[in-house]
């Protein structure tokens, strides 16, 4: 039974995608994807016109790993596709991925950007930045660290403390700086909002555009689908009322998470697996990339779209990204410790 009708009738929380023809003589290669379909169609487009190789994608909101755990020695998973680097980790950890050898992904992806042990690698990445009001913030550089001075009281807006985005921020404060520090930092940001943390990045945009705060964190490739939505263009007039800055672009660098894959460690198409995993981090799916989701391709020498461009030039921190990872827990207990989703308290 071709794998799609196999799981079609099974799913609760997913959709079952197969975007290209059934399965040729060339076989098929099926992926777990946190990823939106339609995000990541264009890029599995491409590489079946290249290879032959069909693509069958099953979409997930929750429950990836644990899924591919259930399903054991039979899981049809292949490739794993997912967005932030405690889902990959999550994903290694909980025991459904394989490490992979190849010249090919370690020349392509820096090695900051992949498991020391080969099990996940990064595909895109994107800056945790600060939001700032054009009409209401004059300076153009900005720290982490700033962002706990009392100048700045009743003037940000984040969303969810715990929310896995700001918990790998969190994280790269506690690499950087020790976890009494980190502490000290976060209550100052905490007593700096001007709201109790909710809603998503846009909505951080949204905020800024409606003036209930000057600053705002958020992921940078928020800012790119922002500009373009066509659909609601009122999105356009949030994300025009910001400009995007670079926080520590005079000395460490910004935070970056990254988009990533791993082989699923039971992948019955391994081959092709690999095909598809040396093919999503070469120069042609890193352009697709960059153009497509409006973030930072990792293959070095390839240019970010021209809306991302705009925002300025980034200085991703080198700190690889699995010594941040290994701070997520820490980073999780002090969003709890220091009651940041109350809000200020003072």
């Amino acid at each position: 039974m071709h794998v799609s009708r196999a799981l079609i009738g099974t799913l609760s929380v997913a959709a079952f995608v197969a975007f290209s023809a059934p399965a040729r003589a060339d076989g098929e290669v099926n992926i777990y994807s946190y990823r939106q379909p339609d995000l990541i169609k264009p890029l599995l487009d491409a590489f079946t016109k290249e290879t032959g190789i069909a693509t069958n994608v099953l979409f997930l909101d929750k429950g990836l790993v644990e899924r591919i755990q259930a399903e054991g020695a039979n899981s049809p998973a292949d490739v794993i596709l997912t967005v932030d680097i405690s889902r990959l980790t999550e994903a290694k950890e909980g025991g459904v991925t394989q490490p992979v050898v190849s010249e090919t992904i370690n020349k392509d992806v820096p090695a900051h950007f992949r498991d020391p042990d080969g099990n996940w690698f990064g595909l895109t990445t994107r800056g945790r930045v600060v939001y700032a009001s054009k009409d209401r913030v004059a300076q153009n550089d900005i720290t982490y660290e700033e962002l706990a001075d009392p100048k700045w009281k009743g003037k940000i807006c984040t969303r969810d403390g715990q929310h896995s985005y700001n918990v790998g921020l969190f994280a790269s404060m506690i690499a950087h700086h020790g976890e009494a520090e980190t502490e000290k930092w976060l209550t100052g940001l905490r007593d700096n909002l001007g709201k109790k943390p909710d809603g998503g990045d846009r909505d951080q945009a949204k905020a800024i555009f409606a003036g209930e705060c000057d600053l705002a964190i958020g992921n940078s490739y928020y800012v790119g689908l922002m500009l373009t939505n066509e659909k609601e263009p009122e999105q356009k007039e949030w994300a025009s009322a910001i400009k995007v800055l670079f926080p520590n672009a005079n000395d460490r660098g910004t935070h970056v998470n990254i988009s990533g894959m791993a082989l699923a460690n039971n992948a019955p198409n391994k081959e092709n697996a690999i095909k598809l995993m040396e093919f999503l981090s070469s120069g042609e799916a890193q352009k697709i990339y960059a153009e497509q989701v409006f973030e930072y391709p990792v293959l070095p020498g390839v240019d970010p779209s021209d809306v991302v461009k705009s925002f300025g030039s980034i200085k991703p921190d080198t700190l690889p990204l699995a010594e941040i990872a290994s701070n997520r827990k820490k980073a999780s207990e002090l969003v709890d410790k220091v009651g940041y989703n109350n809000g200020p308290q003072d």
